[in-house]
């Protein structure tokens, strides 16, 4: 059942291009932005919970 799921898509990406490639090109900058988010919320709060005294003394 599997086999025909891939069948399928791999039809569908080959008969289909323009579109695939649309879908392909919009996940990627889709999961680009959510790491990229991820990342500056992380380090955002990093820096929020950081204690400045103990950042100036490390210096």
């Amino acid at each position: 059942m599997f086999k025909n799921y891939l069948k399928t898509a791999w039809r569908n990406l080959v008969n289909r291009k323009f579109y695939s490639a649309l879908n392909i090109v919009g996940l990627a900058i889709g999961a680009a932005v959510i790491i990229a988010f991820v990342t500056i919320s992380f380090q955002a709060v990093k820096a929020a919970l950081a204690n400045p005294v103990k950042s100036l003394r490390s210096e």
